[in-house]
């Protein structure tokens, strides 16, 4: 039966009448009051017109799509899905063995600072321990230091005294010399005027001797209290690299209160705290657990970071580089239901990998979003859209799913411009296709509609291929013979 030439009315009465009924156990007596009221839903329209009021499109969940400018033959489309880039994932590892008590959940937001999970660690009193060790030793060492000070100062006067004295004898002596030398004056003192010299002179040598010894006493202390000093300074580093702290703060009081003991003494535990913003991925150890060093106890990710990658066939190679605009369209090509829909695309610039399969023939390819949608998750999978540098036309393109085929036949069915609740049925004079649009010819203008989902029920119910005696369901499927 040739469509055209038959009134679509009467074609489809029994697509409205089933519409309209719950099952295929309703009862005869009810198909007179049904076939009315298909009767006044379905008007006489033009035999190449499908009515479709709302009802119906409900019922078959017929949805539409626009016809829209496309460069099919400058498109390439490849397979892929979502993932996380390499640095969107951190690790917060335990750097002590001790017992870990977890203080959050899995899928919790964490911000920079917010606690994570705590270490009772034995290994963290040894460091406490060698800190303690180290501070004791600078203390004592600046107490050497500090004595040399006065100490110098002491024996720098009696030297001076000694030079003094020294001064007086050899005036002394010298003026005895002369009076014996003229025959006056006594042995006696001139002998005891030298031996006060030679006295004076050998205290002043040994005050040299200590001086040189006191200095040296002085710069080994010095060097003693510089490497302490430093072992000190490498512990806090240590214990602060631990905590996730400074090592100033370390030293600082634990209160207010100038004489509190300083802030490492007080720390009984190590509080580990997220270091940038994310949600809990996972968490790998439970409660109370006791771990070695380097254990991984929770994953943090950040949602945001992620990149689109696809699977490009390697002989595409020739025209496929990095730089080309690119487009991450929905995994399938519908707008029925909860589906996402076919508006609902990312952009981005594409990026070739350093890497290929040999055996499946393909080349990584990936694209990281300008903006994400809200869809994208890691492990969904999409098509990518990628138009190359070509000097093909765009032509006006429709989705490939909203194409039926009635025997050889393409059909695709125009929501009509003067009445919304029509769908005209045409003949597709169609083009080339990508894989998910294909060129119109002719017969579609700029921002006409067709029917996308629903489609294949409208071409049953038009089609002359139809058995006579079936009947549809309100879920748009054909059974043979009567209710």
């Amino acid at each position: 039966m040739n469509y055209l030439n038959h009134p679509v009315p009467a074609l489809l009465g029994s697509l409205t009448f089933v519409i309209g009924m719950t099952s295929c156990d309703q009862s005869p007596t009810d198909s007179p009051t049904v076939a009315a009221e298909a009767a006044a839903v379905m008007p006489e329209v033009p035999s190449n017109r499908v009515a479709i009021p709302p009802s119906v499109r409900s019922n078959l969940g017929i949805t539409f799509v626009k016809a829209e400018r496309r460069k099919i033959e400058d498109t390439i489309r490849a397979p892929g899905r979502f993932e996380y880039l390499p640095n969107a994932k951190r690790e917060y590892r335990t750097v002590l063995s001790g017992q870990v008590e977890v203080l959050i959940n899995q899928f919790d937001k964490v911000e920079p600072g917010t606690p994570l999970y705590r270490l009772d660690s034995p290994a963290w009193r040894d460091v406490k321990k060698e800190i303690g060790h180290a501070v004791s030793a600078v203390s004592q060492l600046q107490a050497t230091v500090g004595t040399f000070a006065p100490l110098l100062k002491a024996h720098t006067r009696h030297e001076e005294s000694l030079k003094e004295s020294i001064k007086v004898w050899q005036s002394r002596t010298n003026k005895l010399d002369a009076l014996r030398a003229a025959g006056g004056g006594r042995m006696s003192e001139f002998t005891a005027a030298r031996s006060a010299l030679a006295t004076a002179q050998a205290d002043l040598a040994q005050c040299s001797g200590e001086d040189a010894e006191l200095h040296s006493s002085q710069a080994k202390s010095k060097a003693a209290l510089q490497a302490a000093e430093s072992n000190l300074e490498f512990s806090l580093d240590a214990a602060a690299s631990l905590l996730g702290l400074d090592a100033a703060s370390l030293l600082l009081p634990s209160t207010n209160d100038l004489d509190a003991p300083p802030l490492w003494r007080t720390i009984e535990t190590i509080e580990v705290k997220a270091v940038r913003p994310g949600v809990v991925h996972s968490i790998d150890l439970a409660n109370g657990s006791w771990v070695e060093a380097n254990a991984n106890v929770l994953t943090v990710v950040q949602p945001e970071m992620l990149r689109f990658h696809a699977f490009g066939l390697q002989s595409d190679l020739g025209v496929l580089r990095d730089g080309l605009k690119a487009s991450i369209v929905p995994p399938a090509p519908t707008e029925a239901g909860n589906a996402i829909p076919l508006s609902s695309t990312m952009q981005g610039t594409l990026r070739l990998g350093l890497t290929a399969d040999a055996n499946e023939r393909s080349v990584d390819l990936y694209v990281m979003p300008n903006q994400l949608a809200p869809w994208a998750r890691p492990g969904v999978s999409a098509q990518l859209e990628i138009v190359i540098e070509g000097t093909a036309p765009s032509e006006l393109a429709i989705p490939l799913a909203s194409v039926q085929r009635d025997g050889l036949k393409p059909i695709i069915f125009l929501r009509a411009a003067d009445n919304p609740n029509e769908a005209i049925r045409m003949d597709a004079d169609l083009g080339l296709e990508d894989g998910r649009w294909i060129a119109v010819l002719s017969g579609l203008r700029d921002g006409d509609e067709v029917v996308l989902d629903g489609g294949f029920q409208l071409m049953l119910a038009t089609s002359g291929s139809i058995q006579k005696g079936g009947h549809f369901h309100s879920d748009g499927t054909f059974h043979e013979g009567e209710h």
